[in-house]
């Protein structure tokens, strides 16, 4: 595993060094859920293009991509195929570790937003983490690494023990949240639960034959869920257009708390969805979550993952896990 990282890692900085000059370019990555609200806002508004007019940038194109758990976004980063990232905080982490010190180095911008995800079931037999039996298939976005997958990791280790905090992992499969609320309201492939994400957790709580069993609040406590990060080389090569994303993202967050209607209108556009938007706005003012620049509970993250052997380095503190612009505040 180690040599195909750092094999990730050489091949990046090798087409970094290899790609020809260009106009600045920001090309951003997202994943299935509403925990990316400031990218539909950032997209509807040009708000970067805003921004990046303001420092002088004339020549310079900003494009969007979607992918499915942290495992692909963090291969396309390596691969150059993206610049900036987001996701839950153990892909950051993962990526972190996976390049410290190296000329690749990758750290989080800024987080995005804090709010719980809920494990659901339709199996009446599954009463908390330690009802599921080895039949059982738990759909995660990505096995191991999502953000879901680590949360599911620390919900073992808290009921059967630390030594065995891996318990679950044989039961999950990976699945975009879409496809995982499909499998579990058709019945197919198995899936019976799911680690889920906003809105689509809340869709399958609308069958009455779904509840949930465990919401991340209850492992964790309040905890960033998705985080925006990059590499080193693109935030040194491009200070006007990572200076213009953060400014994007702090317009975006505003822009969030005074029109949370709009606001969902822009997430149901831009992602096709087909969900009324009296449901879609609940979800963004929903109990708990808050759209918010600032890392809350990485460190919990950071802790648990390097005692269980995931990664081999642990942060001193959270901002070791960020670049230097956001250091100011008050996260964890």
């Amino acid at each position: 595993m180690k040599s195909a990282w750092v094999t990730g890692v050489v091949i990046a900085a090798a087409v970094c060094m290899a790609t020809t000059a260009r106009a600045a370019e920001i090309r951003l990555a997202e994943q299935f859920s509403m925990g990316y609200l400031q990218f539909n806002v950032m997209k509807r508004d040009r708000l970067i293009e805003k921004y990046a007019t303001q420092r002088g940038l004339k020549d310079f194109k900003v494009s969007w991509q979607r992918f499915n758990g942290p495992v692909a976004m963090n291969e396309a980063l390596l691969s150059n195929s993206t610049d900036i990232v987001s996701g839950g905080v153990p892909g950051l982490i993962t990526l972190w570790d996976k390049t410290k010190g190296t000329s690749f180095e990758v750290k989080g911008i800024c987080a995005l937003s804090s709010q719980p995800f809920l494990l659901n079931t339709s199996n009446a037999a599954i009463k908390s983490v330690k009802d599921f039996g080895e039949k059982d298939r738990i759909a995660v976005p990505s096995i191991k690494v999502s953000v879901q997958a680590v949360l599911l990791q620390m919900a073992a280790a808290a009921a059967f023990g630390e030594e065995n905090y891996a318990k679950l992992d044989p039961l999950t499969v990976s699945m975009s949240p879409p496809d995982a609320t499909i499998a579990m309201l058709s019945g197919a492939g198995g899936v019976s639960s799911v680690f889920s994400v906003p809105p689509f957790q809340f869709q399958q709580l609308e069958q009455g034959n779904i509840r949930t069993v465990l919401s991340s609040f209850d492992v964790l406590g309040p905890h960033t869920f998705t985080v925006a990060w990059t590499s080193a080389r693109f935030r040194k090569d491009n200070p006007e257009l990572y200076g213009a994303f953060l400014d994007a993202v702090k317009e975006a967050t505003a822009i969030i708390a005074a029109d949370p209607k709009g606001t969902a209108q822009s997430w149901i556009s831009d992602s096709g969805s087909k969900l009324p938007l009296e449901m879609v706005t609940r979800v963004v003012t929903g109990q708990g979550v808050e759209w918010t620049m600032t890392p809350a509970a990485t460190m919990k993250f950071a802790k648990f993952m390097r005692k269980v052997g995931t990664t081999k380095n642990e942060p001193a503190a959270w901002q070791d896990l960020f670049f230097p612009e956001i250091a100011s505040l008050n996260g964890s």
